[in-house]
């Protein structure tokens, strides 16, 4: 008699742990998938500035984006270039039929591109590989050495919480909108000039019509402030 009456409400209860327990399962299968969305968007630089390390100070987004590096060139093959930063980096440079070689203003065939030579390499940048649009070989011993205010990548090393020069009050990490063509080549220039080293995984057009290239690869900086007329006003 006593486990008869018990039985419905156990069996009432069993039923309504299980639907507990699934809309539980649902819950936590929609945070771990959120978890892992912001994961990926934050794995291209993080707080090491060494792509594929989410963290603080990362302000990465996963697709590949217009960008660049400058270096010395370590090898050259028909398909593509090696290319080894100031800061130690290593680039994998990939030529394509629409690559554009230039020496200064002149232009010049691929063959003009030789090992160990200074080179500014601007492209589709993804992690540490570039899809070249342009490769310009810059003028003897530029780019040879680290600028005194670039921290190189080091394994466990925190990012330098610092900034120089006009950082805009409004900016904040991941907003801006996407730039490609002429505009983030110059802007890329410009960051690349004031601060070699690392590599440009792409340039953001800020709402006050200002530029934030955006730099993976070093400690510091990860942020290199562009004016509208392409002169470098600040960096954190």
């Amino acid at each position: 008699m006593f486990s008869r009456k018990l039985t419905k409400p156990i069996a009432i209860g069993a039923m309504a742990i299980a639907i507990a327990g699934g809309a539980y399962g649902i819950v936590n299968a929609t945070a771990s998938n959120g978890a892992s969305t912001a994961t990926t968007a934050t794995s291209t630089a993080g707080a090491s500035g060494r792509p594929g390390f989410g963290g603080r100070g990362s302000n990465a987004r996963p697709a590949p984006a217009a960008g660049g590096a400058v270096g010395t060139v370590g090898s050259v093959s028909k398909s593509n270039l090696t290319v080894s930063t100031s800061a130690g980096q290593k680039v994998t440079v990939n030529k394509t039929s629409s690559t554009k070689y230039r020496k200064g203003a002149q232009s010049v065939s691929a063959a003009a591109i030789k090992k160990g030579q200074s080179v500014l390499v601007l492209g589709t940048t993804n992690g540490t590989t570039i899809t070249a649009t342009q490769v310009i070989v810059q003028p003897t011993g530029s780019g040879s050495a680290t600028s005194s205010a670039v921290a190189p990548f080091q394994q466990g090393a925190p990012s330098a919480s610092k900034q120089v020069g006009h950082v805009p009050a409004s900016y904040t990490q991941g907003s801006g909108t996407i730039v490609s063509g002429t505009t983030s080549n110059k802007a890329t220039e410009a960051a690349l000039a004031a601060y070699p080293g690392g590599i440009v995984d792409r340039v953001v057009k800020l709402s006050n019509g200002e530029y934030e290239v955006h730099n993976i690869g070093v400690n510091w900086p990860h942020h290199v402030f562009v004016s509208q007329d392409f002169q470098v006003l600040g960096a954190s």
